[in-house]
């Protein structure tokens, strides 16, 4: 089954650091990164879609994070 998740949050290191734990974890990028800036916050969040293949059977239960 292939698994979908967006990572989100502020354009920092700890947001290259989250995708970077991921793809060391086998997930893969899907599609070019977004940039939004919050002028409330101030600040520019950004977003990355990633994919993964992995066995089993698809549930709305599934902890995606685990995988």
């Amino acid at each position: 089954m292939r698994l979908y998740r967006f990572l989100t949050g502020p354009d920092d290191a700890s947001f290259c650091h989250r995708v970077s734990e991921a793809l060391n974890r086998g997930w893969e990028l899907y599609g070019p990164p977004s940039l939004v800036f919050d002028a409330e916050q101030g600040r520019t969040i950004c977003g990355q879609a990633i994919v993964k293949e992995v066995e089993g059977n698809y549930s709305s239960d599934l902890e995606l994070s685990d995988h």
